[in-house]
């Protein structure tokens, strides 16, 4: 931040002062109205050659008058917008629907279209589920038809397929093992919806590649909330029941950073993941060590009588 003495610091004053008049329309009959001063007290402070600066009163009442800050009109910052305002502009709290299709998710990704965009699910990636896979999670939540529900999925993989925006997803690894064997979140989902979502996200793991990358990463060495980055314009957070949504530049950079952090720290890159999923789907309890496929068929009998049992 430049250092003023009094005489420079007294004239910034004057010329912002003056500058937020003109842009808010007013002149200093008017301003000295809505701060409850004399007329000439507004004069004085605009007056050529004037070297003191007004009392904390009355930079307050005129900055609030005018709409800006009082440290701009003080030289104290290079922004004229009020904290309050400068934080709405840049961080916004948006109400997070529970439903298959979130119209305020897609607003996000048309805008963000031809750009990259990163992404780090609460759970498997709702784009990339099978309509029997959001009928069963969102059950109490859609109030669709069938119908809809599979209309709505179809939607959401066109986007995909037509956008012409890259898309980086990375998912903790206990995630995708949790879902082979039906554990924690995953509770109670039949064992047919599984192996067609499996074969499903193996699938479009393999088509859409390069456009589309999904990395898992050890969320006992780096940990991630979920989070989504649209290009460079938009950094969301997911809260649960909102999002948390920034649009300056610094904290999208972080949130860059992050993702970027969550990629190199992937155990399973995007080329290794068809791969990774079929080893997971013969061995639910855990690949073998170094990560091979059971190739023997005695042995894959056994895996799959342990899995039955």
């Amino acid at each position: 931040m430049t250092k003023y003495d009094k005489r420079a610091r007294a004239e910034l004053f004057r010329e912002r002062l003056a500058r937020a008049m003109a842009e808010a329309g007013s002149n200093q009959s008017a301003l000295a109205r809505r701060v409850g001063v004399d007329r000439s007290t507004i004069s004085q402070l605009l007056a050529e050659g004037q070297t003191r600066l007004p009392n904390a009163q009355a930079v307050g009442e005129c900055a609030l008058a005018l709409g800006v800050s009082a440290d701009w009109l003080l030289g104290l910052s290079d922004r004229p917008e009020r904290a309050a305002d400068l934080l709405a502009a840049t961080m916004s709290v948006t109400e997070a629907a529970r439903a298959l299709v979130d119209e305020q998710i897609l607003a996000w990704h048309r805008e963000a279209a031809g750009y990259k965009i990163r992404h780090v699910p609460a759970t498997l990636p709702d784009m990339l589920k099978l309509p029997a896979m959001l009928e069963w999670e969102y059950a109490d939540a859609l109030q669709r038809t069938t119908d809809q529900a599979i209309g709505a999925a179809q939607d959401r993989l066109r986007w995909i397929r037509e956008s012409p925006s890259d898309y980086e997803i990375a998912i903790p690894r206990h995630e995708i093992e949790s879902f082979a064997r039906a554990e924690g979140y995953y509770h109670g989902l039949p064992e047919p919806i599984r192996a067609a979502q499996m074969a499903h996200l193996r699938d479009l793991a393999e088509q859409l590649y390069p456009r589309l990358r999904i990395y898992l990463f050890d969320a006992r060495r780096i940990f991630s909330a979920p989070v989504t980055v649209f290009g460079p314009l938009i950094a969301m957070l997911y809260l649960g029941r909102h999002y948390l949504a920034f649009r300056d530049r610094e904290r999208i950079a972080g949130f860059i950073k992050h993702f970027d952090g969550l990629v190199r720290e992937a155990d399973i890159s995007a080329r290794a993941l068809p791969g990774f999923l079929d080893r997971l789907e013969d061995c639910p309890v855990g690949p073998p060590e170094g990560g091979a496929r059971p190739k023997n068929p005695d042995q894959r009998a056994a895996l799959s009588g342990a899995r039955r049992r």
